[in-house]
């Protein structure tokens, strides 16, 4: 179905992996498109709780947007019709997916690839992990509606400001990686966190990611007025009963 990624699916989660070893995994149009309409129907599959995505190899999650086509559409398109395309919507949609994203960060995250990562809900890294947010270097900008979200503000304006690479430990440090373990643990350790979300309250789940996306610019009365509306309205917590039935059968415990 696909010629640029790869899905698989586990214990309720989706598992989509960047299938272009031989150009780093570099983000073509194609491999964008792909990568989009899988998230979009992992999203949309109710077995799915969770979606992890990764990139084939070793040394790369993705060296970032494909040089050679962006040379191409530099002689082809003029600079409105270029800039149109780079432009797309593909990045916020993954970025409000109602589903948790985890970024298994196999490799070098550089440039568009930063930017994808910075716009999931975790991420997890090994020791070959680096991220370089180098739109400036070259003249452009992106990543200024992500990153702050995950490092703050101080650390992502040194992070666009200088393009500098950022080294596996610096992102653990800095937050920009939730969990940093060795590279034959990587997957092992990123599935097992997937796995857990996966197996919770779809429905609890879903609106927790939902409110935090909707908050972010809330005041603090604000933001607890969002929460009880939800769980008035959206979502009713689960009774005793139903939320602890093993604690309950262990005590022998009825309802009063």
């Amino acid at each position: 179905m696909y010629e640029h990624i790869l899905t698989e699916v586990e214990a309720g989660v989706g598992v989509v992996t960047l299938n272009r070893p031989d150009k780093l995994n570099a983000m073509n149009r194609k491999l964008s498109h792909e990568l989009h309409h899988a998230v979009k129907a992992f999203e949309a599959d109710d077995g799915i709780g969770c979606i992890v995505i990764t990139g084939a190899g070793e040394r790369a999650f993705s060296a970032g947007g494909d040089i050679h086509e962006q040379l191409t559409d530099d002689a082809r398109y003029s600079d409105d019709e270029r800039d149109a395309m780079r432009n797309s919507q593909r990045s916020f949609d993954i970025s409000a997916c109602a589903k948790p994203t985890i970024g298994m960060i196999n490799g070098i995250a550089y440039g568009g690839a930063a930017v994808l990562a910075s716009s999931l809900d975790m991420r997890m890294g090994c020791e070959g992990t680096r991220f370089r947010f180098l739109a400036a270097a070259y003249g452009r900008i992106n990543s200024t509606w992500t990153l702050p979200n995950q490092v703050g503000w101080p650390i992502a304006k040194e992070l666009l400001f200088s393009a500098r690479i950022v080294e596996a430990e610096e992102a653990y440090r800095i937050g920009l990686l939730n969990h940093l373990v060795a590279r034959n643990e990587l997957r092992e350790k990123t599935m097992a966190l997937a796995k857990t979300i996966a197996a919770n309250h779809r429905g609890a789940v879903m609106g927790i990611k939902q409110l935090l996306l909707q908050q972010m610019t809330m005041g603090l009365e604000a933001q607890h007025k969002a929460e009880v509306d939800f769980t008035t309205h959206v979502l009713r917590g689960a009774k005793a009963k139903d939320a602890f039935p093993e604690f309950i059968a262990r005590k022998g415990l009825k309802a009063g």
